[in-house]
C-alpha cells in the first residue's frame, strides 16, 4: 500500500512531464516545469473554462439577430444587457460556499448549472424569457470563472502563478474563437442563433470524467474550516464581514480599479460586433474571420503578461496594459478601414494581458481562507459597474443618438485605473502566498 503510495507520489512531481494537448497550444509560449498534478488540474479546468468563455460570448456576438428576431427595440438593448449582466451578483454565494465546502463540489455543480441554462436559452420565445434565462446562466458561468482562477492560483508554485492564470485566460479564450467560427454559419444554421446556444449543452458529456479527475485544491484541503453542529447562517455568511475588516484597503483598491474598468468598457464589449456590422457594413462572416485570425493573435495576451509579470513584477505590466487598451478602445469606435481590424487585435490582447493579471494579482492579496469570498466580492463590484455603464450607455445614446459617441465618452474614464495599481496595489510577484496575504485572527 505505501509502496503504490510513494510511487504514485514520485510520479505526481515528474517536473519533466508535458501533456500531449500542449503541441497544440503554441500561444502559451515555453511553459514552466510543473508536476502532472498540476497540469492536469490547469487542463481540466481549461475545458470546462473553454466552453464557459463560449457560453458568455454568445449574447453580444448574434445581438444583432436575437435583436431582430425577439423584437428588442434599439433603446432597451443597453437595458436588457444590464440585466443579464447583473446575474453575475449571486455567483457571489458561490464564493463564499467554496470557501465553507471546497472549490471542488461548487465547481461540478456551476459547470452542470450554466450548462443546462445555456442550452435552454436556444428555445426562448420571447425577449423576457431569454433574459431570465441568461441572467440565471451568467451566475453560473461567472462562478466557474470566479473558481477557475482561485484554483489555479492555489494549485501552482509562486514563481509560475502569473504563467498560469495568463495559461487559462488563453486557453479559455478559444472558447470565444470556437463561438466566433460557429457564427460565421448563424445565416445558414437550421435555428440560427439558437443553434449556438443548443452547442452549449457540450459539457454536460464531460461531467462524469470531472468528477473522477477533479481534485480538491491542496491548499483548501490542509485549510479546511472544521463543521460544527453550531453552524449557521451567520457563520457561513461570517468571511464576507472579516475581509472587509482584515483587508480594507486592499478590497477598496482593486474593487475601485474593477469598477472603474467595468463601468468604463463594458459597453465596448458588448456593441462590438453589432458596431461593425452596422456602422462599417461587415457580415457575420467577416466578423469571425476578424476574431479567430487577430483573436488568435491576441490570446497570445494572456500567457505573455502572465509571465511578463512573473519577471518584472504585476504592478508596472498591469498599469501599461491597462493604459494601452484604453486607448484602443477608443480609437477603435473612431477607427475606419484596415484600421478597425489593427485596432481590435490590439484591444483583445491588451484587454487579455491586463486582465489576466489583474486576476492574480486579485486572487494573491487575499488568504486561503477568503480567497473565494474575495474573488466574488470583485465579481459583485464588477457587475455593478458594468451593469452602471450600460444604462450609461443608453442615457448618453438618448442624447447624442450614436451608440459609438456614447461607447467613447464612457471609456475616457478608464485612464484612472493604471494610476491607481501603481500608487495603491502592493507588488504580489514571486511570492509566497502565505507572505502576501497571511491568515489574520
Amino acid at each position: 500500500m505505501s509502496e503504490n503510495q510513494d510511487e504514485n507520489s514520485l510520479t505526481d512531481d515528474d517536473r519533466s512531464y508535458r501533456p500531449g494537448w500542449l503541441r497544440f497550444a503554441p500561444f502559451l509560449g515555453r511553459p514552466p516545469a510543473l508536476s502532472r498534478r498540476q497540469w492536469r488540474v490547469i487542463g481540466l479546468i481549461a475545458v470546462v473554462n473553454l466552453f464557459d468563455q463560449y457560453d458568455l460570448q454568445l449574447f453580444g456576438l448574434a445581438l444583432k439577430q436575437i435583436q431582430a428576431e425577439l423584437l428588442i427595440p434599439e433603446d432597451k438593448l443597453g437595458e436588457f444587457g444590464a440585466i443579464v449582466r447583473l446575474g453575475a451578483l449571486p455567483a457571489f454565494l458561490f464564493g463564499v460556499i467554496a470557501d465553507r465546502v471546497g472549490r471542488r463540489q461548487v465547481l461540478l455543480f456551476t459547470i452542470v448549472a450554466y450548462t443546462v441554462l445555456t442550452g435552454a436559452t436556444a428555445f426562448a420565445q420571447d425577449a423576457w424569457t431569454f433574459v431570465v434565462l441568461q441572467f440565471l446562466a451568467r451566475t453560473f458561468a461567472v462562478a466557474e470563472v470566479m473558481l477557475a482562477y482561485v484554483v489555479i492560483t492555489e494549485e501552482l508554485d509562486p514563481e509560475h502563478r502569473g504563467w498560469g492564470v495568463g495559461a487559462l485566460a488563453a486557453l479559455g479564450a478559444c472558447g470565444n474563437g470556437l463561438a466566433l467560427g460557429l457564427f460565421a454559419f448563424v445565416d445558414v444554421m437550421p435555428m440560427g442563433w439558437r443553434s449556438l446556444y443548443l452547442i452549449g449543452l457540450l459539457p454536460l458529456l464531460i461531467i462524469a470524467w470531472l468528477r473522477r479527475s477533479l481534485p480538491e485544491t491542496q491548499r483548501f484541503a490542509q485549510s479546511r474550516p472544521q463543521s460544527t453542529s453550531t453552524s449557521t447562517l451567520a457563520t457561513a455568511f461570517r468571511p464576507i464581514v472579516d475581509l472587509a475588516r482584515m483587508y480594507p484597503s486592499r478590497l477598496l483598491a482593486v474593487g475601485s480599479v474593477i469598477f472603474l474598468l467595468s463601468f468604463a468598457e463594458n459597453s465596448a464589449g458588448f456593441f462590438g460586433p453589432k458596431y461593425l456590422q452596422e456602422v462599417h457594413g461587415w457580415l457575420p462572416w467577416h466578423y469571425s474571420l476578424l476574431g479567430l485570425g487577430g483573436g488568435f493573435v491576441g490570446i497570445f495576451g494572456g500567457a505573455f503578461a502572465g509571465r511578463l509579470s512573473d519577471r518584472l513584477g504585476r504592478k508596472p505590466v498591469a498599469a501599461g496594459f491597462l493604459l494601452g487598451h484604453t486607448i484602443l478602445v477608443l480609437a477603435f469606435y473612431q477607427g475606419f478601414g484596415a484600421l478597425l481590424a489593427v485596432f481590435w487585435i490590439g484591444m483583445v490582447f491588451s484587454g487579455m494581458a491586463a486582465g489576466v493579471v489583474l486576476a492574480a494579482m486579485g486572487n494573491e492579496l487575499f488568504p486561503t481562507s477568503y480567497r473565494s469570498t474575495a474573488s466574488g466580492a470583485r465579481v459583485i463590484i464588477a457587475t455593478l459597474g458594468g451593469v452602471l455603464g450600460l444604462i450609461s450607455e443608453s442615457f448618453l445614446f438618448g442624447i447624442y443618438g450614436s451608440h459609438w459617441t456614447a461607447i467613447s465618452i464612457l471609456a475616457l474614464g478608464a485612464f484612472i485605473a493604471p494610476l491607481i495599481v501603481l500608487a495603491f496595489f502592493p507588488e504580489t510577484s514571486g511570492r509566497k502566498l502565505e507572505d502576501i496575504s497571511p491568515e489574520l485572527d
